[in-house]
């Protein structure tokens, strides 16, 4: 593939993801490596620039992370941030040392040189630090950009070896200019033409699936989630007949969930979709648990055995596709990308792969969730599938504390769909990131009429979050919350009492279960 590339190198940021997604917001392709690949792999690559991400470690340290010093040698702009600033400083002969005064959140940055990196902004901006190093004293062949009250050496420049440094993170909202910075850095800098598009991926993607596969037959778990939806969609562009979607009915699924996905896949795009009702398996072997752990075992195993069972019916299948993205690769420290599967096979399909002897295709894996959505709304999928909030494998069994009974089902899929309706009228679907009704089955006193009742809880959890590593609640206004609180209550039998969820991720999850 000829695209322009920036290799981030990780350090062990915290920041690490969002740093490639800031460089793909402009439209430039990145990829996170690891902090010690060698400068010949990277010239392989071809990268038009490289960005040493920040880490938690003290570059002194005997066993702090460090990098091939031939990078240098390579030619192509660099630019530290944090950690990366102080590695590339020390690398080029400049020595780091502990702060007096340690840097931590919001601070005010003044520019010295409004050339290259700090391009078009102006004399002073806002940016975000955190950092106990920095550098001590400048050589002479660095050149000094910006500053800070309790940072003398911000930002520099070599002269010579087209390394630039920041002590700050330009990649966070919490620094308001830091899209600029690299912009500048991008365009300005590395001379990128910012022509990465989704269309190129889509058409990149088609063509390498269909040399990985040829004339086989591809299966691919279809949950109606965004991920598979996305998955289902491009391969079918890609091989046509050659996929067969299945679908399993595990019993557990919101309201109207199964001829949601037959109207969207089979009767709309016309993909083979094969449907294996195995609910009443299901939810005969979680009679009696109540274990989450064990609730997802069973589930998970059930899964395999409904999935194999439709499978064998299937000739010429060689391949199993999988939602697999790009955090999930990162989070694998896979190198050569084989072992990335072992997250989501975890999620999504156990040990299918291994048990039937498939090969992986996963077309998205060099993608974040957001530009999955970017894809899917190119390939046409409706707006609700491709901006629908996250839904667990396990489906409603980790949304019901307790037993799993038909029952129970019940109540909670009528709760379910109340909320969502009345979040969607309201205008606040997409502005949730996640929304979900909880069944507590702990009788509570009401009244019903002029009689007492003792009946169940419902718990409505909305959430707003970019990465769902932490999220905080939703603040959805008291009367959207009491018009579904209303219609709960007097629509589904068996509750009488709604309460809402106002913890933060962490200390809580965001599901209960």
């Amino acid at each position: 593939m000829s695209r322009e590339v920036i290799a981030i190198l990780d350090f062990g940021s915290q920041y690490g993801q969002l740093i490639a997604r800031r460089v793909r917001e402009h439209n430039v392709y990145s990829t996170i490596l690891p902090a010690d690949i060698t400068a010949e792999q990277l010239r392989d690559m071809g990268v038009k620039g490289l960005i040493l991400s920040g880490g938690p470690a003290s570059v002194y340290d005997k066993k702090a992370p460090k990098c091939d010093e031939k990078i240098f040698e390579l030619g192509v702009p660099i630019l530290g941030i944090c950690y990366g600033m102080q590695l590339g400083c020390q690398i080029l002969g400049v020595e780091i040392i502990p702060a007096e005064k340690r840097e931590y959140g919001r601070t005010n940055l003044s520019i010295l040189e409004k050339n290259d990196l700090f391009a078009n902004l102006p004399d002073s901006i806002t940016a975000w630090a955190s950092h106990g190093d920095q550098v001590g004293q400048l050589s002479k062949d660095f050149v000094k950009l910006a500053s800070t009250d309790t940072c003398q050496f911000a930002a520099v420049r070599h002269d010579r070896k087209k390394f630039f440094g920041v002590q700050f993170h330009p990649e966070v909202s919490h620094t308001p200019k830091g899209s600029l910075i690299l912009e500048n850095f991008l365009y300005g800098i590395c001379g990128c033409s910012g022509d990465w598009k989704m269309s190129d991926f889509v058409n990149e993607t088609i063509k390498a699936v269909q040399k990985q596969v040829g004339d086989a037959t591809v299966v691919c778990g279809l949950s109606g989630g965004v991920d598979s939806s996305v998955v289902a969609s491009l391969l079918h562009k890609a091989i046509g007949e050659q996929l067969e979607c299945i679908f399993v009915d595990n019993g557990l699924l919101r309201k109207n969930e199964r001829e949601s996905v037959i109207a969207t896949f089979k009767d709309h795009f016309h993909i083979n979709l094969r449907v294996v009702d195995w609910s009443e398996k299901f939810l005969k072997a979680l009679e009696g648990v109540t274990d989450p752990q064990k609730k997802r075992i069973i589930i998970g195993a059930e899964f395999i055995e409904a999935f194999k069972s439709e499978a064998a019916k299937i000739a010429n299948v060689k391949f199993l596709a999988q939602g697999t993205l790009y955090p999930d690769v990162i989070e694998s420290g896979s190198k050569d990308g084989n072992p990335a599967a072992n997250i989501k096979l975890h999620h999504n399909v156990g040990g299918l792969p291994a048990e039937l002897g498939f090969e992986l295709v996963e077309p998205l894996r060099d993608l974040f969730k957001d530009e999955v959505r970017v894809v899917g709304e190119y390939l046409g999928l409706p707006e609700n599938m491709v901006w629908r909030h996250p839904f667990p494998g396990p489906g409603l069994a980790v949304r019901i504390i307790g037993e799993i009974t038909p029952e129970r089902l019940e109540v909670l899929r009528a709760a379910d769909e109340i909320l969502i309706d009345e979040i969607t009228s309201a205008g606040l679907y997409r502005q949730i990131s996640q929304a979900l009704a909880v069944l507590v089955p702990v009788s509570t006193v009401g009244v019903m009429g002029d009689e007492r009742s003792y009946e169940n809880v419902i718990a409505i959890r909305a959430v707003e979050t970019k990465d769902f590593m932490t999220a905080d609640f939703s603040h959805i206004p008291y009367e959207v919350l009491g018009i579904i609180s209303n219609r709960i209550i007097n629509e589904v039998r068996g509750v009488n009492r709604v309460v809402y969820d106002i913890s933060s991720k962490p200390p809580a999850t965001i599901e209960w279960e």
